[in-house]
């Protein structure tokens, strides 16, 4: 029996394949068309497929740094891509709170930190943005200076 975490869905038919930063750029900009045809075959082909926080965290910034898309199209994105049958990430709750919280004018790093923080009683920072919007945009957990 494969050894995996409780995110995926594996039986012993189901083959999980795990994809890097650079693919699912290219399934979401398709810049490259034979590298776009082949990132969509990984899809295609009906193994399950895991998209580490850190990928998506990664995605990001690509998507943000290098191609200048703006937060909702980037949270957009990431979600239709999260929607996908099949494509699992580890902490689904907590990502889907991280996007939530950029989607509403926080850093998608931070929110991604804050999210997978909530069973802490308080987040320590030195960010002064961060903990004044965490406060507004992501309650739960206080965030606080040391």
């Amino acid at each position: 029996m494969r050894r995996c975490g409780p995110w995926l869905r594996a039986s012993v038919d189901t083959a999980v394949i795990a994809i890097d930063t650079n693919i699912v750029v290219r399934l979401l900009v398709n810049d490259d068309a034979a590298q776009g045809r082949r990132a969509r075959s990984l899809l295609a082909a009906g193994q399950e497929v895991f998209v580490a926080p850190t990928v998506l965290l990664e995605s990001e910034w690509v998507l943000r740094a290098a191609y200048g898309f703006g937060p909702d199209k980037i949270a957009g994105f990431l979600r239709a891509l999260l929607g996908l049958p099949g494509l699992r990430t580890a902490n689904p709750d907590q990502v889907a709170h991280a996007l939530t919280g950029y989607e509403q004018g926080m850093d998608f790093a931070d929110a991604l930190h804050l999210a997978s923080s909530h069973q802490t009683d308080r987040f320590y920072t030195f960010d002064a943005a961060f903990r004044r919007k965490a406060g507004s945009e992501m309650p739960g957990v206080t965030v606080s200076a040391p």
